[in-house]
């Protein structure tokens, strides 16, 4: 299975056509959040379509910078992966939206007491290999530390991967937390902002990662 995700495309759109070939040949897209940059149902909506008219195979969370409506949509195109599973080529998929307070009030904001909540509230099913979308990153990895030096990520959503293992835990949100890092067996991959050309290209094989990197558009 080949996987491109996109995160924090801040409804910028442009790395749609020099990626069309890629997308075209995934066999899904995922869309890690901030999709919209304070957009609602009608930008999401545009983005969308124009993602289905080269690939309608996608999953999707929405992240803080996405108004409520933007959930709404996603939900009702059956892509939302907020807070449940889809089983897809095999493998179970679970998301994780929104982020955590940031510095300035944004519309889509959880505490970690809500995230406890939803976690706990969760029936990991273990009949398939599990893949986790987030925008909010785990706290204490290279995808969670700001420029500043801090770390902002989320215990609850890292000690979610330290339970369950995930082999792949696509993320965004803090734009300069690029890379590749790992808790234990997963890989978490925050390829940067697609508005500006970053994305994540993945290959799997049954139980196995064959492929996880990151990649420009150009």
């Amino acid at each position: 299975m080949k996987i491109i995700a996109l995160t924090d495309l801040h409804g910028k759109t442009g790395i749609l056509k020099p990626l069309s070939a890629q997308l075209k040949t995934a066999d899904l897209v995922v869309l890690c959040g901030d999709i919209t940059h304070f957009g609602r149902k009608k930008e999401i909506a545009n983005i969308i379509a124009q993602l289905g008219d080269l690939n309608p195979a996608l999953l999707a969370v929405s992240g803080n910078c996405d108004y409520p409506e933007v959930e709404e949509y996603l939900v009702h195109e059956g892509v939302s992966l907020n807070a449940t599973f889809r089983e897809f080529m095999g493998y179970n998929f679970i998301g994780f939206s929104g982020s955590l307070p940031c510095p300035g009030k944004t519309p889509n904001e959880y505490s970690e007491e809500e995230y406890g909540i939803i976690t706990e509230n969760l029936h990991v099913p273990l009949d398939k290999p599990l893949i986790m979308v987030s925008h909010q990153p785990p706290s204490g990895t290279l995808n969670d530390e700001v420029s500043s030096g801090y770390h902002v990520g989320s215990h609850v959503i890292r000690s979610f991967i330290e339970k369950h293992q995930p082999l792949i835990c696509f993320t965004g949100h803090i734009h300069e937390g690029i890379g590749i890092d790992h808790i234990g067996n997963t890989a978490v991959i925050n390829p940067g902002p697609s508005g500006s050309g970053g994305y994540a290209h993945a290959e799997m094989h049954g139980q196995s990662m064959a492929l996880l990197e990151i990649l420009a558009a150009h």
